[in-house]
C-alpha cells in the first residue's frame, strides 16, 4: 500500500548513489511513481538537494569528492528538514569505507539506515567476516544490535535478509518473506534504500509506512522469481513495483 501512496506523492528523490547501480535504481524510482535525481557535482549538490523531497546516500563506489559532496548534500538536507538515508554498502570491506561511514554519521542527522546484518555489524562494532560488498558471515542479535545503532544515531533502522527487520529503538517490526534471487543481481537493495527515502516523504507513521513497503518488495521479490531465471528477474523487479504502485489495496 505504500508504493500506491509513492505514486499518488510523486516525491523527487535526490540519490547521490553507486555508478553500478545508477540506471537500475532511476528506473525503480519512475517505476514507483518517484523521480530520481542522481547529482553528484559539488558545486550544484546543496542546490539541488534544496529542491528535492528526500537525499539518498550510497556508497557503494564511494572516493573522496563523492564522500565530500555527500556530507555537503546531508548538511544542507538537515537545515531544511529533508530526511536522509544512509545506504553503507560494504562498510566493513575496508577502513575507508569505515571512516567515511563514521564521518557521515557524526555529521549529519540520518533519518534511516538501510543495511545488511553484516553492515550492521561493522557500524555496531560487532565481530563480523566481511566479503566485499557482500553481508559476509558472523553471529549476533540481529534485534538487539539494530536499537542498539537506532539509539545511538537517533533514526530509524531497517536490517534486509531472509526476514527483514525495522526499529526505531523501541518499536520494531519483523517482515518474512521474498526470495533469496534478491541476493543474485545487483541493485535490489540500492533501489530498496531509494524507495525508502521515498516512503519517508508520506504521511503517517514512519515504522507503518516502512514495514508496508519492505512488505509489497518481497512479495515483488516472490513474484519476479516465479521464471526462476536470474537474466529476467531484474525486468520483474521493475514491473512488480510498478504494479504494486498502480495497484493499492487490491495488488497482490
Amino acid at each position: 500500500m505504500s508504493m500506491f501512496k509513492i505514486r499518488q506523492k510523486n516525491p523527487l528523490v535526490h540519490c547521490i548513489t553507486n555508478y553500478v547501480v545508477a540506471n537500475f535504481t532511476a528506473n525503480g524510482m519512475l517505476a514507483i511513481g518517484a523521480s530520481p535525481v542522481m547529482a553528484d557535482e559539488m558545486d550544484e549538490v546543496q542546490e539541488m538537494v534544496s529542491i528535492a523531497n528526500a537525499l539518498l546516500l550510497n556508497i557503494g563506489t564511494l572516493n573522496q569528492r563523492t564522500l565530500e559532496t555527500m556530507k555537503l548534500a546531508g548538511k544542507k538536507a538537515n537545515e531544511l528538514n529533508i530526511p536522509v538515508v544512509l545506504d553503507p554498502v560494504g562498510v566493513g570491506a575496508t577502513k575507508f569505507r569505515q571512516n567515511a561511514v563514521n564521518e557521515i554519521l557524526n555529521s549529519i542527522n540520518i533519518q534511516l539506515i538501510r543495511c545488511n546484518a553484516g553492515e550492521l555489524a561493522t557500524i555496531a562494532g560487532v565481530n563480523w567476516h566481511s566479503k566485499g560488498v557482500d553481508s559476509g558471515e558472523g553471529s549476533m542479535d540481529v534485534a538487539s544490535v539494530a536499537k542498539q545503532v537506532a539509539h545511538q544515531y537517533n533514526c530509524l533502522v531497517i536490517v534486509t535478509g531472509a526476514a527483514d527487520y525495522v526499529t526505531d529503538g523501541k518499536n520494531e517490526e519483523w517482515v518474512p518473506g521474498g526470495n533469496e534471487l534478491m541476493t543474485q543481481v545487483t541493485g535490489t537493495g540500492c533501489l530498496l534504500s531509494a524507495i525508502c527515502a521515498a516512503t519517508l516523504t508520506l504521511e503517517g507513521n514512519k515504522i507503518q509506512n516502512l514495514q508496508n513497503v519492505l512488505t509489497d518488495y518481497k512479495k515483488v521479490a516472490e513474484n519476479a522469481s516465479k521464471k526462476k531465471l536470474l537474466g529476467s528477474f531484474q525486468m520483474e523487479v521493475i514491473n512488480g513495483i510498478h504494479e504494486a504502485s498502480i495497484g493499492g489495496e487490491q495488488w497482490t
